[in-house]
């Protein structure tokens, strides 16, 4: 399948490029997608929530007054959890979220996220640019030439471009990522990906199963 590719500066070239069909084209597979994003989401996760439960908090383990005579219900001591000043029951302990899901299945869901986005037209390839250093401006005048100021932008870059990606620093709807590493919450969560032609191949070989060469 071929599509048109775009210059810097929002323009259409004269030039197409092929995209692979086994990648781009073909159909979403919902299941992985949503397992796949599960499994992200879930790995962000830091899971270091804890609280004090009856033998951690501070305080007297006398019994706070006699069994029976006082008209009150019994009570034991004050780190007991129906005080307020007890301990927790069942509070949370630090735990590890992290989910496994194989290789298969996340290469399936980034290329299904993918062949979403080119159903709706919503990848864009991009000649190759690069910044001399980092630049804010000079980012969001390349996404206004590309009528994209008000969208949230994914721009997959060939290789790592550091003055690119730091320049969408501090602009809330830009975020950029490797071709090679992007991930299928990525995808998903921008209105549009801008994709850079350079990184083509890269993602292609990824999401086909094949290892990144190595580089001397």
């Amino acid at each position: 399948m071929k599509v048109k590719v775009f210059s810097k500066d929002g323009k259409e070239s004269k030039r197409t490029v092929a995209l692979e069909p086994a990648i781009f084209g073909i159909e979403p597979n919902d299941h992985a997608i949503w397992l796949d994003v599960r499994r992200i989401q879930a790995n962000a996760r830091q899971g270091t929530h804890k609280t004090k439960e009856r033998s951690e908090t501070v305080g007297s383990r006398r019994k706070l007054y006699r069994q029976k005579g006082t008209g009150h219900s019994r009570a034991g001591d004050a780190k007991s959890p129906i005080r307020r000043s007890g301990g927790r029951t069942f509070g949370p302990r630090p735990r590890s979220y992290d989910l496994k899901v194989n290789k298969k299945t996340q290469r399936l869901a980034r290329a299904s996220a993918l062949a979403y986005k080119v159903q709706a037209e919503s990848l864009r390839v991009v000649e190759d640019f690069e910044f001399e250093r980092p630049s804010s401006s000079e980012l969001s005048a390349l996404m206004a030439a590309h009528d994209l100021s008000n969208s949230k932008v994914l721009i997959l870059t060939a290789g790592l471009q550091a003055p690119i990606a730091r320049s969408a620093a501090n602009l809330r709807k830009i975020t950029v990522r490797e071709a090679a590493s992007v991930s299928t919450f990525d995808v998903l969560n921008a209105d549009t990906v801008l994709l850079q032609e350079g990184g083509i191949d890269e993602l292609t070989r990824v999401l086909l199963g094949n290892p990144m060469p190595e580089t001397a």
